[in-house]
C-alpha cells in the first residue's frame, strides 16, 4: 500500500503516522529524516545536500527526489510505504509521480488531514516535545505522567521556539500557498481521502482505516 499522508502543522500527522505503522507493515518516510540520514552516512547525494545545507542554501529540489527515489527502492519499501513531508509542492508532486511510475510503485491513496485554525492554533500552542527521544505530548489533552518530564526516557520535555500562533500563521500560509495544490494535483487523479482530524485521535485512526481499507 502506497501511501501519502499530508496536513498542516499540528493536524497530527505523526500521530496517525504511528498508528497506521502499527497496523500496516509499511516503512514510514520522513524526507528530514531521510535527509539527516544521508547526511550522517556521508551518501553521494547526503554530501551534495551538506553542500547547501553547510551555505546556508534550501536543498534543491533533485536532490530531495534522488533520495526520495533511491528509499523507496528499499527492501523494507517491498509492500509500500508511507510518505511523510514530501512532497510539498506541485512540482514535487509531478516528479514522484515521474519517479513512482518509473519504479512500479505509484501513490495508490492520499491522506489529507484537515483541521480548522483555531483548533490547531490550540495544539500547536499547547505541544511539548522530548528533544531526545522525539516523543510527543500535549499539556491539555496527552500530558505526560510527570509534568514537563518524557515518559519513555524521562528527558525535560520543550516547547518548540515555532510553536506560537504567529508562527502558525507563517505556516499556514505557506501551507496554503504551496501544500494545498498538491493535495488538488492529486484530487484530480482520484486519491485523496480527506480526513476530519479535528476529532480524538481515536475516531481520526477510524476514519483513517476506513480510507485506506479501500485500496488495501
Amino acid at each position: 500500500m502506497n501511501i501519502l499522508i499530508m496536513g498542516p502543522a499540528g493536524a497530527g500527522k505523526g500521530t496517525m503516522s504511528d498508528r497506521i505503522l502499527d497496523v500496516y507493515d509499511v516503512p514510514h518516510i520522513s524526507t528530514g529524516d531521510m535527509l539527516r540520514e544521508n547526511v550522517k552516512n556521508g551518501t553521494e547525494l547526503g554530501k551534495l545536500a551538506k553542500s547547501y545545507m553547510d551555505a546556508g542554501r534550501l536543498v534543491p529540489d533533485e536532490v530531495i527526489n534522488g533520495m526520495v527515489e533511491n528509499r523507496l527502492q528499499q527492501p523494507d519499501c517491498e509492500k509500500g510505504y508511507l510518505l511523510d513531508g514530501y512532497p510539498r509542492t506541485e512540482a514535487q508532486a509531478k516528479a514522484l509521480a515521474e519517479i513512482t511510475d518509473r519504479i512500479g510503485k505509484p501513490v495508490e491513496i492520499v491522506l489529507a488531514l484537515e483541521v480548522k485554525f483555531d483548533d490547531l492554533a490550540s495544539r500547536i500552542t499547547g505541544r511539548r516535545i522530548c528533544p531526545q527521544c522525539q516523543a510527543i505530548y500535549h499539556i491539555a489533552t496527552h500530558p505526560s505522567k510527570v509534568a514537563g518530564v518524557c515518559d519513555k526516557c524521562e528527558h525535560e520535555l520543550v516547547q518548540r521556539k515555532d510553536d506560537t500562533v504567529e508562527q502558525l500563521k507563517v505556516r499556514m500560509d505557506e501551507y496554503e500557498k504551496n501544500t494545498w495544490p498538491v493535495i488538488e494535483y492529486y484530487a484530480n487523479k482520484g486519491v485523496v481521502s480527506k480526513i476530519d482530524a479535528a476529532k480524538p485521535a481515536d475516531e481520526v485512526f477510524e476514519e483513517v482505516k476506513k480510507a485506506l481499507g479501500k485500496v488495501a
